[in-house]
């Protein structure tokens, strides 16, 4: 039997191969059940007892050499499957597909770019906020709804810390720490106490606008909206003001515009009407002026201020907010030839 090992041993590292075929074969050959080593094993049991101690060892030996063999080819033919580089078990057994910009982020971007156009700069401020820049800068009364515990967020160890309910803050503090012309949008994230559904969300995002200078008018404003009406919902789009209330605006108005699905003749989109809302506006409030260090004897302005997510439903007709902070991809990919 020791003859057979030695052969069998020889036989083992002198063995080459040119695929894994060769290899899967050489394995079938030697290691089955039926191979040439396994039916050594079997007849190990008839080798007489003086003699079991070396065999086994050789025996053993000649297994040991055959699997280092295979691991050894079997390793050297996966490294050129893979063009040399070391395969990442970690990886997915499945490609991973991605998704796109998200709607609102395009939408966002769009809205920037269309005011940059005109002259508009970017402002940016904290999302987390005090009650002078949310509020009552803003002319927001002690007892105004808006700062309920229903509508805002507050930080509960300090009661005049709060999360933004608008970017109107960014406006009073450019207004602190910018003397006019003032011509800026502010883009950001914004929170309010709201349950959560289809319709409505804790958190959302809005661009806000404000233009501050001499002899600023409420004629200026329209023609700026008209313009961005255009850009956003096309040439034929047609707006129309209408009086509202806000405590940072006198006049205030909020902007319609023709319904772009059914061309203002009435659909289940618009109820029918012709016209969707898109916006609030109006002429800065003097006092608000003046409480950020600007004399409203000489200057004046206007402020508009619309959601992203009202903007985007109205672009591509999306019925359900919560959609848009699932992070779905699919969801995602619908938008991938959006911009």
């Amino acid at each position: 039997m020791i003859t057979k090992i030695n052969q069998l041993l020889q036989e083992v590292e002198a063995f080459t191969a040119s695929d894994a075929g060769q290899v899967e074969a050489f394995r079938i050959k030697y290691l089955s059940k039926k191979g040439l080593i396994g039916e050594l094993m079997n007849d190990f049991r008839a080798v007489p007892a003086d003699q079991k101690k070396v065999v086994g060892m050789q025996l053993n030996e000649l297994k040991t050499k055959a699997q280092e063999k295979i691991a050894a080819l079997k390793e050297q033919f996966a490294a050129a499957d893979t063009g040399g580089r070391e395969l990442d078990l970690t990886r997915s057994a499945y490609p991973i597909r991605l998704g796109t910009r998200h709607p609102l982020s395009i939408v966002k971007n769009e809205i920037i770019d269309l005011f940059a156009r005109l002259g508009f700069c970017i402002a940016e401020g904290p999302e987390v906020e005090d009650d002078w820049h949310v509020f009552s800068s803003l002319n927001f009364a002690q007892d105004h709804p808006a700062r309920d515990m229903q509508d805002t967020f507050f930080i509960e160890s300090h009661p005049d810390i709060i999360l933004r309910t608008h970017t109107s803050s960014v406006q009073t503090r450019t207004m602190e720490n910018t003397q006019p012309p003032i011509r800026v949008i502010c883009p950001g994230r914004v929170y309010r106490n709201e349950a959560i559904s289809y319709r409505a969300h804790c958190f959302f995002h809005q661009v806000e606008g404000l233009y501050v200078d001499q002899n600023v008018s409420f004629t200026d404003l329209k023609q700026v909206l008209l313009l961005f009406a255009r850009e956003m919902f096309g040439e034929e789009t047609k707006i129309r003001l209408r009086p509202s209330y806000f405590p940072f605006t006198e006049p205030s108005a909020e902007m319609d515009i023709s319904c772009h699905l059914c061309g203002g003749k009435g659909c289940p989109f618009c109820k029918h009407t012709g016209w969707v809302e898109i916006l609030g506006c109006g002429m800065v409030d003097p006092s608000v002026l003046d409480n950020c260090g600007i004399d409203s004897k000489v200057y004046s302005g206007y402020a508009f201020g619309m959601g992203v997510e009202r903007i985007t439903n109205l672009k591509y007709q999306v019925t359900d907010l919560r959609l848009f902070s699932e992070n779905d991809t699919r969801f995602l990919r619908e938008f991938e030839y959006a911009y």
